[in-house]
């Protein structure tokens, strides 16, 4: 069995401990290292290169967006799902835009949280149920000014991939092109449908259905 490294954050140890009681009955997830702060989080991700960091949004030094904003430019390879205390969407956005392949709530069930773990390991997005039904409405002024042209096939796939967060030197890896290829094919479909952001994408993707499907 393939194991989850995973990497626990969170500037309280009765959580922490709590985590990885939770883990417990899933022999496919292993706690790799824990991290008390924001900083040490980035570190510790940065040395051991754990598959899925679980960061807590609120953090001394660095909070969860700002500690995932590092870690993609130092440790692209780490996924990172944010936990977090905070169901108003701004917060949300603030992680997306950051780079976070997840976002949970705390008072999430234990099951999902394991889910969202494996998805966010397998190279797919995972948004709190509780969340991700705010994203399903089409984005504002999308309908208004789409274009009514479809997308391309290949314009689909970096939306999708762009949507679940990979940057666009991973996409033009993953696809095989080159970046300023996927910028263009991002500047088109972003165009033909009104995306303005990218939390624009994402809320496009979850009404389609795209998160956990890359």
């Amino acid at each position: 069995m393939n194991r989850i490294r995973v990497l626990l954050a969170d500037d309280h140890a009765v959580v922490r401990a709590g985590l990885r009681a939770l883990f417990h009955p899933h022999p496919d997830v292993e706690v790799l290292a824990e991290a008390a702060g924001g900083e040490e989080a980035v570190r510790r991700s940065v040395e051991l290169r754990p598959d899925v960091a679980v960061v807590d949004f609120a953090m001394p030094g660095l909070n969860g967006a700002e500690a995932t904003a590092r870690l993609r430019e130092q440790a692209p390879e780490v996924r990172v799902l944010v936990l977090s205390a905070y169901e108003d969407p701004a917060f949300l956005r603030q992680v997306l835009q950051a780079g976070a392949r997840g976002y949970v709530l705390k008072q999430a069930a234990a099951d999902e949280l394991v889910q969202a773990i494996r998805v966010v390991a397998g190279g797919g997005a995972y948004l709190d149920p509780a969340l991700a039904a705010r994203l399903v409405e089409p984005p504002p002024g999308a309908a208004r000014h789409s274009t009514g042209e479809a997308l391309s096939d290949r314009e689909g796939d970096v939306l999708r991939l762009l949507a679940v967060g990979y940057t666009n030197k991973e996409i033009a890896a993953r696809l095989k092109i080159s970046v300023k290829t996927v910028e263009t094919y991002k500047t088109r479909a972003t165009e033909k449908l009104g995306l303005h952001s990218r939390v624009d994408i994402v809320r496009y993707a979850a009404h389609h259905g795209w998160l956990a499907d890359v």
